[in-house]
């Protein structure tokens, strides 16, 4: 199945976008590691970032810190594309802060269900919608039920893909089927968010990723991308296969614990999370730094 692309008159979201980490240290925000972060990255040849989702800990951020580290982001690019993450459960506020980072020079808003309410899906209409109405950039619908609670269905989706400024989802719903529809549909670029299912679902003609763990491997998740991309099947299954082990490694315990871990042993930022956030384990980290440096060799 070819790639999904955008119109000539849409955005274009394909590609390898990295969710960011949020370095701290001494319980603030370390914007000199995250400047440093998004430099190297950027010079890895990423699509874009994407601040303040759950890999950075924004539930652990409050609005000053969210904008902080987002301006950050944004002067440390090199003009790539920023996508900022929104999340909440009042209307209210989710669309009045969709229209304070409007008006920062962001590519888009990653826009999650509303947690802990639960509401049905004529809700999530309401929902979605009401933040698009409210953003002057493009919307991607962030779809992750196993933290938000509630899934967002297939006839929803394709509700959502009437509205002018939803241009894709962030695919972490677990249902390929759901996938398969809205991919085979063509008006919402599909970028999944399951690291693991990054082959499966460009594959099957996803537009790309939005990864946490290329925030390490990065040159290698790169070139696994643009291979898929351009349906080089068997040379992105080679590049593919080694990095397997590192997805599994790196979600074995809480996201972003051992990614800060691998981070910190690198010498990038202190392995220090916001609390009920912990560290990974000792038997994890050591686990990581030797599958890291394996990947690394030449």
């Amino acid at each position: 199945m070819p790639q999904q692309q955008p119109s000539p008159t849409t955005p274009d979201f394909s590609g390898f976008w990295v969710a960011l980490v949020t370095p701290f240290r001494d319980g603030a925000v370390d914007h000199t590691a995250l400047a440093a972060l998004v430099r190297r990255l950027a010079d890895e040849g990423v699509t874009g970032f994407v601040p303040c989702g759950s890999t950075g800990e924004a539930a652990a951020l409050d609005e000053t810190e969210q904008l902080a580290v987002l301006d950050t982001v944004l002067a440390s690019a090199g003009g790539l594309p920023v996508v900022m993450g929104i999340s909440g459960y009042h209307l209210g506020k989710a669309t009045a802060w969709a229209r304070r980072l409007s008006e920062r020079p962001i590519a888009g808003l990653l826009v999650a269900a509303p947690h802990y309410v639960r509401p049905s899906q004529a809700g999530l209409l309401e929902w979605f919608r009401a933040i698009a109405d409210a953003s002057s950039v493009p919307v991607l619908v962030y779809d992750i039920p196993y933290r938000t609670g509630v899934t967002i269905t297939r006839e929803t989706l394709l509700a959502l893909a009437a509205h002018p400024r939803i241009r894709g989802i962030k695919d972490c719903g677990g249902d390929m089927v759901k996938t398969r529809a809205v991919i085979a549909d063509g008006r919402l670029q599909v970028l999944t968010g399951e690291d693991h299912q990054i082959f499966g679902t460009m594959a099957e003609g996803g537009a790309g990723a939005i990864a946490a763990s290329g925030n390490v491997q990065t040159a290698r998740f790169v070139r696994l991308v643009r291979l898929l991309a351009e349906n080089r099947l068997a040379e992105a299954r080679a590049e593919w296969q080694p990095l397997q082990p590192l997805v599994e490694m790196l979600f074995a315990e809480p996201n972003p614990g051992p990614l800060k871990a691998l981070l910190a042993h690198k010498g990038e930022m202190a392995d220090e999370l916001r609390s009920p956030m912990t560290r990974a384990s000792g038997g994890l980290r050591e686990r990581l730094v030797e599958l890291d440096a394996r990947l690394s060799r030449p």
